[in-house]
């Protein structure tokens, strides 16, 4: 897996140069305006309610003592869940609504690769991929929900919340790569094949996500150049594994 995961970063070293090359850049324009909207009013919220869980949370120390110290952590606390939670909804919120407009990038980037759309395909409406797009990412916010809040509730143990907040990142990768990939998959796939096959690809799915969740940290630049870059790298990397499992079923 750890191969795969190296690939996939591996992958965005084109990405620039092959979205100018197959001039991509016009399909991004909505789903950049989606992502900074939506960055925009996640941010606002966030900001407006990390402090109130902070006080909220250090409600539980009824002592005196030690009391602005227990606060002093609640909010950084609170801040930290805020953003985790807010980064959670922000990436599949993107995801969700970019699908119709990342599905002809997809396309064009196989036509590209192999020359044609040689497997076989599924055509699907402007509609189908928007709902493909909805249904696949708020299945995997509900899963990465589950799986993050046991982990945020880590951050109060010591020398634990090291190692909570690496496997909270790679978590973070995981369904971001997913739902990359689940452009190109959507010609080829039906819902629940695709669950299976990003599961057998897991390294993939993590290597492009990882660069999607640091593309984030950059301010203003990140939340701009993380579809085209991510999307762009996630469908190279796709349209090879349905290669190669194109040739094994052949074989």
């Amino acid at each position: 897996m750890i191969k795969n995961v190296f690939s996939a970063i591996k992958a965005y070293a084109g990405s620039l140069g092959l979205i100018s090359k197959l001039k991509l850049w016009k399909y991004f324009i909505i789903p950049i305006v989606i992502s900074i909207v939506t960055a925009t009013i996640i941010g606002f919220t966030a900001y407006g309610l990390s402090d109130n869980i902070g006080v909220f949370l250090a409600k539980i120390w009824i002592w005196d003592w030690g009391k602005e110290a227990f606060t002093t952590f609640t909010s950084v606390l609170g801040a930290i869940f805020v953003l985790v939670i807010g980064l959670i909804l922000y990436k599949h919120i993107v995801l969700a609504l970019s699908a119709p407009f990342m599905s002809p990038v997809s396309e064009k980037i196989e036509i590209h690769l192999n020359g044609s759309l040689k497997h076989q395909h599924r055509k699907t409406t402007f509609q189908e991929q928007l709902w493909r797009g909805i249904r696949i990412n708020i299945r995997n916010l509900g899963k990465e929900i589950l799986i993050t809040i046991p982990i945020l509730l880590l951050k109060f143990i010591p020398i634990v919340n090291i190692f909570s907040t690496i496997l909270l990142f790679l978590i973070q990768a995981y369904y971001a790569g997913f739902g990359n990939m689940d452009y190109t998959l959507e010609r080829h796939l039906n819902y629940k094949e695709s669950i299976n096959f990003v599961g057998r690809n897991k390294g993939v799915s993590i290597g492009n996500g990882i660069v999607f969740m640091l593309c984030l940290l950059i301010p203003i630049l990140g939340i701009i150049i993380v579809l085209p870059l991510s999307v762009t790298a996630a469908s190279v990397k796709t349209v090879a594994l349905l290669n190669k499992e194109n040739e094994r079923s052949v074989l």
